[in-house]
């Protein structure tokens, strides 16, 4: 049989894979659990999905045949075709259709959807698919002296180019349907939020929305992770239904409160979430309860009050302060003001700013998603290999206790003897597996002690400026130092970097008071064998936190 070749691109490379006229073999392209139908480019195309689909939260929308946003992995598992060690499946596009149905099936349950613009429908591929592996690679061909003809490369569309990096918030709409609304303003609302929608720029890597209805009772029409591409955000605002009702924005807050930003639920760890609540005159229910649950969890509120109460109205509204007790903070920035459902448009662009404003934020900043910490660690040769990696683990204990990521906690690492070394900064790593394993990956260096050279290198490359309390050190030492610590410690200080003082076996008790910040009996802590540095990690993260809030 004659051969063919193709070239297919595999995490940035190009590796030359044999097929042979009239064979069935294909081509197993690997996917995500949440690779979805719609982010495939070509009808019948073979894909390999990857082990526990059922795990966490995939969605899928239909039976047996798919709304095109559903995870086609989770669709796989639910209609049979896979099991839960996953496989290769072969996706066939299929027009949009109604009335996609929800069932329950191989532990995925799916969801009802009134209407989409594609589908999709799954059947196992008619023979085993070639799979894209490193295994793969070494079955290429060698270069035939006759030019091998090229089939059409496949391909898999990857999501929108992730979307606002700069804007990385999980947001919950919480929107008026009440009888006070009215369907005329209703559909003015879902325009507004629909403009809102395109002007946040929705993506993977970008800001996830979810929406909530208020009236009698809150109604969750769709969660953060349902719709991660504008045009089909827009799409799924332009389907909500009118409900009537009350206008009980208190239980809606509430029920986003205390359910919509689980990680069940898809919201991101060491993401900061938001509540954009809007209201058409007043709500009929108490909202300040609610707010402090909001609050409580980390929630930044805002809220949007449209045609506000006029003055032959007041005497109807329940609490005058409604807007100040429902927002974040009573300091302007989380309330917002419309006049009118018919002049919306020009306030779309200073809501996305608000919504997106990361240091303005200020009730998802906690210590756990908020602190810069560094560690200067002692690679002299009294430490020795075995008790190094009892320091690392140590630290490693530290780390992971606060949500790393690159809008959240960051850690950095320098290793000293009478020379420093940076093993990894601040904004090397963006997430916490990445972190510990970097801490994890850092060679012993082994030589003399100069803690106070090491403290002024740390300084000056390891941190940046940013907001008062947010910046930590921690000194790990077993030893006396060659040079002086208190100079190097006070200028660190005075910089805005808090300081821990963490001493092994030889280490003098005055050198650790002189590099801690105040008071010095909480910053500082020393132990005489390398074993006993575990017990301080619950004490230094209490103690960093006591230090962000007092100084927040």
């Amino acid at each position: 049989m004659s051969q063919l070749s193709v070239l297919l691109p595999l995490t940035g490379l190009f590796f030359l894979i044999s097929s042979t006229f009239g064979s069935e073999s294909s081509v197993a392209f690997p996917v995500s659990c949440v690779t979805r139908g719609a982010d495939l480019m070509e009808d019948g195309l073979v894909v390999l999905c990857p082990p526990d689909c059922t795990q966490g939260r995939v969605s899928v929308f239909g039976t047996s045949i798919y709304a095109s946003i559903s995870s086609v992995c989770g669709a796989a598992v639910h209609r049979g075709v896979l099991g839960p060690s996953g496989g290769s499946v072969r996706v066939n596009k299929l027009h949009g259709r109604q009335n996609y149905m929800s069932s329950f099936a191989h532990g995925i349950q799916s969801q009802v959807l009134s209407r989409w613009t594609a589908s999709f429908s799954l059947t196992k591929p008619v023979s085993v698919p070639l799979e894209l592996t490193s295994e793969t690679t070494a079955t290429a061909l060698p270069v035939a002296a006759k030019p091998a003809k090229k089939l059409k490369k496949p391909s898999v569309k990857k999501a929108l180019k992730g979307g606002n990096k700069d804007c990385q918030m999980d947001i919950a709409m919480v929107i008026d349907s009440s009888k006070n609304i009215g369907q005329r303003r209703f559909n003015l609302q879902k325009n507004l939020i629909s403009k809102l929608a395109a002007m946040l720029r929705v993506g993977p890597t970008g800001p996830h929305v979810g929406l909530i209805q208020a009236s009698d009772s809150p109604r969750t029409e769709f969660l953060l992770t349902n719709y991660t591409q504008p045009k089909e955000l827009q799409f799924a605002i332009k389907e909500l239904a009118y409900l009537g009702g009350d206008t009980n924005t208190g239980k809606a807050i509430m029920h986003a409160a205390e359910t919509f930003f689980s990680q069940e639920n898809g919201a991101r760890r060491g993401h900061p979430r938001v509540m954009m609540v809007l209201v058409d005159g007043w709500p009929s229910d108490d909202l300040e309860q609610a707010a402090m649950l909001a609050r409580e969890s980390g929630i930044n509120v805002f809220l949007v009050s449209v045609a506000r109460p006029a003055a032959e109205e007041l005497a109807m509204v329940r609490d005058k302060d409604f807007m100040k007790k429902a927002v974040c903070k009573d300091n302007g920035f989380f309330s917002y003001l419309i006049t009118s459902w018919f002049s919306t448009t020009k306030h779309v662009k200073p809501l996305a700013q608000k919504l997106c404003s990361l240091d303005s934020l200020l009730c998802s900043k906690t210590c756990y998603n908020s602190v810069n910490i560094g560690f200067l660690i002692d690679g002299s040769s009294s430490v020795g290999h075995s008790n190094f990696q009892l320091v690392l683990d140590f630290l490693e204990g530290i780390a992971t206790s606060f949500d790393i990521s690159d809008v959240g906690a960051r850690v950095g690492a320098v290793q000293f003897t009478y020379d420093q070394r940076l093993e990894f900064g601040l904004f090397d790593h963006s997430d916490k597996d990445e972190t510990m394993n970097a801490l994890q990956r850092i060679p012993y260096m082994s030589g003399g002690t100069a803690t106070g050279a090491a403290i002024s290198y740390a300084t000056q490359n390891l941190f940046r400026r940013m907001g008062p309390g947010r910046n930590f050190l921690i000194v790990v030492t077993d030893g006396q130092s060659y040079d002086d610590v208190r100079l190097p410690a006070i200028a660190a200080q005075k910089e805005g970097i808090t300081m821990y003082s963490v001493g092994v076996a030889w280490a003098p008790i005055d050198d650790l008071k002189s590099m801690s910040s105040e008071p010095k009996d909480s910053h500082t802590f020393f132990t005489r064998e390398f074993t006993g540095l575990a017990e301080f990690i619950p004490l230094l993260v209490r103690g960093i936190c006591r230090d962000f809030t007092e100084n927040n």
